[in-house]
């Protein structure tokens, strides 16, 4: 523990630089917009602000992506409060109590428990992600080649199995991310593989110009085909604290929202709308007056909103100790990591202890400039919706082609990007899962060597995965995850019928 500490001082000592600052307040106040504006959200505010970290110093790099991760949870907030427009997923939920609150004047209030919350449960999380981090990935120290294979086939799985309607349309998600992962030259053999006889793929598909494509400009695609015309009104701010008997009801649904937040965090496969969902029906069932939910109760806000941030320090866990993502932003952190050439998992404390302790430590500055950045300037980040997306939206593909060309100075990559956006649209009206191809792309190079390796050190017997105890273990639970899905898909089906559920 003491260890532990220590590192987070120097952590700090790196993190509060001036240039970690600013990028951190990059972070921060880009993941206020991409939160605030409709049809964008972490994952594609993540993938968007890619191209400006090439050249950057890694922890430079992951503080301010981490930045927009976090705090893109809370920007979302404040349109579901105040104009009932969530601006992401997980905010979808604020709008049933939030918004209730503004129609009564007490808008101030639901954005200031939200706010509270938020740094709260954010905060909390970071004390165990700097306590529980070093003990796992000094347990994961015991994990050879054929215990990683394991666990990314595990993690691969349980986020596959666990997302979307269809596990064929989630294996099929993954699985073609891992033949994207496969073109380019092979690390072992140096044979060139699904290059179609052109030297620009010889060195693979860029991670960027899949990120951007996939996550940024689907959306915006997508998001074209809504109107274009946008107003509101935005209800005045008055009071950002609840009423004195209120305090104690927002103090234990906090808590609540913490515990719950972080423990979901830990899970692949899950998302940050799921601990938004059960935290809210927690609150409802242990309410006195549950009659009363839907009219706004300030609860409803603040557990919500707290167990939404205590999810983003839980889910950093798996990917700094094991390496493994469990959600698409978190996936677009590993490429980011894997990028600057570091590679997340148990020897990251060990190899890169100056970049992972910059990056936690730069999380508790930026919950705090989250906190004073919204509760005097709510009003301000939600004129961002009175701006047309006819006006918006070409911004930002403007901004993401010229970001892809600045990297290699490529024009093929910006053409790669515009394909893998299509391409993201298309799945995204299919309702095939998207996290799947950049989970499996990312993991890909690391499955392969790792495999390699391992049938090399068992000279060709695969069985002796399942004679090795920790692999036996990781691959009962990718086939309970498994069966559990197909389960579950069939019994949608008998539910709902052929035409709400595919399997």
């Amino acid at each position: 523990m003491s260890e532990s500490l220590g590192y987070l001082l120097q952590g700090f000592a790196a993190a509060a630089t001036w240039y970690n600052l600013l990028y951190c307040l990059i972070g921060v106040a880009f993941g206020m917009m991409v939160g605030v504006l409709p049809g964008l959200g972490p994952s594609a505010g993540t993938a968007l602000l890619l191209p400006l970290t090439f050249g950057m110093g890694p922890a430079s790099s992951i503080i301010m992506l981490a930045g927009i991760y976090y705090v893109a949870m809370y920007g979302g907030t404040i349109t579901s409060v105040l104009v009932n427009i969530p601006g992401e997923s997980a905010s979808v939920i604020t709008c049933m109590e939030g918004y209730p609150l503004a129609q009564k004047g007490r808008a101030g209030v639901a954005l200031g428990v939200a706010a509270i919350g938020s740094f709260i449960g954010g905060t909390i999380a970071m004390i165990g992600l700097v306590f529980v981090g070093p003990f796992v990935a000094s347990q994961a120290l015991k994990f050879g080649p054929p215990e990683y294979f394991c666990l990314m086939v595990m993690g691969m799985t349980m986020v596959v199995g666990l997302m979307g309607k269809s596990l064929v349309k989630g294996m099929t998600s993954a699985f073609l991310g891992l033949a994207l992962s496969l073109v380019g030259l092979d690390n072992s053999s140096g044979i060139a593989r699904f290059t179609l006889g052109t030297d620009y793929l010889l060195s693979g598909l860029d991670f960027i110009c899949l990120a951007i494509g996939l996550f940024g400009l689907s959306e915006i695609f997508l998001s074209l085909e809504a109107d274009l015309h946008s107003e509101v009104t935005i209800p005045p701010i008055k009071g950002l604290f609840p009423a004195k008997e209120e305090r104690p009801i927002v103090a234990k649904s906090i808590l609540r929202g913490t515990v719950l937040g972080f423990l979901i965090g830990l899970v692949p496969g899950t998302n940050s709308v799921i601990p938004t969902i059960l935290s809210y029906s927690l609150e409802k069932k242990l309410s006195k007056h549950p009659e009363k939910f839907g009219t706004g109760v300030v609860e409803g806000v603040s557990g919500p909103e707290t167990a939404n941030n205590a999810y983003c320090g839980g889910s950093l866990i798996p990917l700094f100790t094991l390496g493994i993502p469990t959600s698409p932003t978190i996936a677009i952190l590993l490429g980011a990591f894997v990028m600057h050439g570091l590679q997340p998992g148990p020897m990251l404390f060990q190899e890169n202890p100056d970049v992972v302790w910059a990056v936690i430590a730069s999380m508790f500055i930026g919950n705090t400039l989250l906190l004073f950045m919204n509760l005097p300037m709510a009003g301000f980040w939600a004129k961002l919706t009175h701006v047309p997306n006819r006006i918006m939206f070409p911004i930002i593909i403007v901004l993401c082609l010229v970001g892809t060309y600045s990297i290699n100075n490529s024009v093929m990559d910006v053409v790669m990007t515009f394909l893998f956006g299509i391409l993201g649209y298309l799945m995204k009206k299919g309702d095939f899962p998207i996290a799947p191809i950049i989970l499996t792309f990312v993991l890909g190079d690391i499955m392969e060597s790792t495999l390699v390796q391992s049938m090399t050190m068992f000279r060709g017997d695969a069985v002796q995965f399942v004679q090795r105890p920790i692999c036996a273990v990781m691959l009962l639970i990718t086939a309970a995850v498994l069966v559990v899905s197909i389960l579950t898909t069939a019994k949608r089906r008998a539910t709902y019928g052929d035409e709400e559920i595919e399997m």
